[in-house]
């Protein structure tokens, strides 16, 4: 087992953390006790009535229940046993060929986790080779599916959805079925759920007979869900080891459960961004990680922390308007990027950088003076800029770990996610609920009924019209809306 050595380097940052630990030791306090509620099952995400449980993930021992400690233990071991079915050929696609292809289709916390571990511990002797769907382009779709060379009779693919309902994941589905049946290939055959129990997915995937079914539960939101089912099957079916994966997650959470902060990287880290947000008024954090492995990080840390903090209203129903911008690419492609405009620029940013002192396996070649390599430069460009913007006053912190290994990814994804939560506890803010993407599902899918009569007054019409027209026939004053609409009816019209 790999042993975590994780530093977090605070030294560009110009606060005195004494001082300001003794300013802010009530909401310090709030955040221990609201982590402690999560933890023992309180129902803390109060808007929807759900306990947060994505801790007992990685330590059924702490679940507030035999059934929820079962659950988790009977999931695991499924994963296990039908990766290892596969791996094996003991399951096999329709034309008995082994799968070699894997389509990951979800939306949100359902991808974004699984890609940036993917994408993070990449092996050249992956079991399987990864693609995933995560949007409703039908051409998307089309140059997955047909045109990325693909051998669709030896493909399994994933459709995750912890409500059964998700319009893209649908969507997805009866585009990837039309597509199987196209190629005369039997969709069921290739087919793997994950799901709530009775949701209509899970219904779905039994009622036709799909290869299995595996849970997912009310007391997992997506952004936090990569270690249960939703990323662990997909991860184990690479190949990845997923039991490293959450031993370095729990070996996190304890050192992140430690009540003096300064033994606790992941309140340090929360201290420092309420700093930043509260004190500094600086409301963006740029993610910079100086390894290509790690390119994913920034999307998946966007979701993490945007999704949960991004909140106008406090436990209170006080108006907050609190969050996080994050955004990010990778070192060191952002030197001839955006760190022009980080350095010299408007401060209204932090920085946290993310450096592996692992280069590669084996030796590199010198490429410079008598020692230097191009690992030796990476690091020098991420030190580089970090003193860069130090000077001239911008603040900063930086990460690194030994290597890209199951074990840093799990600690590290676990680091993020307690931090997220001490950071919403300070602030007073639910950081499991997310009404402002509810919200936008509402809207979309009143554009859609909005579409459909639009379409059927077209038909019945069957000549040229003016918008004003149109919205009077549907009952509908907004022109924009339906001239943008009629564009899209007249460019896909057949």
């Amino acid at each position: 087992m790999d042993n975590l050595n994780l530093l977090l380097d605070f030294n560009c940052v110009s606060m005195d953390f004494d001082c300001y630990v003794n300013k802010i030791n009530s909401s310090i306090e709030n955040a221990f006790k609201l982590m402690d509620e999560i933890e023992s099952g309180e129902s803390v995400n109060i808007d929807e009535k759900r306990m947060v449980g994505h801790y007992w993930l990685r330590n059924t021992s702490i679940a507030p229940n035999e059934k929820i400690r079962n659950d988790i233990t009977e999931a695991i071991k499924k994963i296990m046993q039908f990766t290892e079915k596969i791996h094996a050929g003991q399951i096999l696609s329709q034309n008995n060929k082994k799968f070699k292809h894997l389509i990951v289709v979800g939306i949100g916390g359902s991808q974004l986790g699984f890609q940036f571990i993917s994408k993070a511990l990449y092996q050249q002797n992956f079991k399987m080779i990864p693609y995933s769907i995560d949007n409703s382009d039908p051409e998307g779709i089309d140059m997955l599916c047909e045109k990325s060379g693909i051998e669709l009779s030896e493909t399994l693919v994933i459709f995750i959805s912890k409500s059964g309902g998700t319009v893209e994941v649908k969507n997805a589905l009866i585009e990837i079925e039309n597509i199987f049946n196209q190629n005369n290939i039997c969709f069921s055959h290739h087919a793997v759920a994950i799901a709530a129990e009775g949701t209509e997915l899970y219904q779905l995937a039994k009622r036709e007979q799909w290869l299995s079914v595996f849970p997912t539960w009310n007391w997992v939101g997506g952004r936090v869900s990569v270690l249960s089912p939703v990323g662990l099957l997909p991860l184990s079916l690479l190949g990845i080891d997923i039991k490293k994966l959450l031993s370095g997650a729990e070996q996190m959470d304890k050192m992140t459960r430690h009540k003096n902060i300064y033994h606790n990287p992941a309140m340090l880290l929360s201290i420092v961004w309420h700093y930043f947000t509260e004190t500094k008024n600086i409301k963006t954090m740029v993610i910079l990680p100086y390894k290509d492995r790690l390119d994913f990080l920034s999307r998946y840390l966007q979701q993490l922390v945007m999704e949960s903090l991004g909140k106008n209203k406090d436990l209170d129903g006080e108006m907050v308007n609190a969050g996080i911008t994050v955004y990010g690419n990778k070192g060191s492609t952002d030197q001839h990027a955006y760190v022009q405009q980080l350095r010299e620029g408007p401060n209204d940013f932090f920085t946290t950088f993310f450096l592996v002192k692992k280069d590669r396996e084996g030796e590199s070649p010198i490429v410079k003076y008598t020692s230097i390599t191009s690992g030796d430069y990476l690091w020098a460009f991420c030190l580089g800029t970090q003193k860069a913007l130090w000077e001239n006053g911008r603040e900063s912190i930086l990460l690194t770990i030994d290597k890209v290994s199951p074990t840093a990814i799990g600690a590290v994804i676990a680091l993020f996610e307690r931090t997220t939560g001490f950071y919403a506890g300070m602030m007073r803010i639910n950081a499991y609920n997310q009404p402002g993407v509810e919200a936008g599902k509402v809207c979309a899918e009143d554009i859609v009924k909005l579409k459909e009569e639009i379409n059927n007054v077209l038909k019945v019409e069957n000549r040229k019209m003016t918008v004003e027209e149109i919205g009077e026939r549907v009952n509908c004053d907004d022109y924009r809306l339906i001239f943008y609409l009629v564009q899209h009816i007249m460019e896909n019209s057949h």
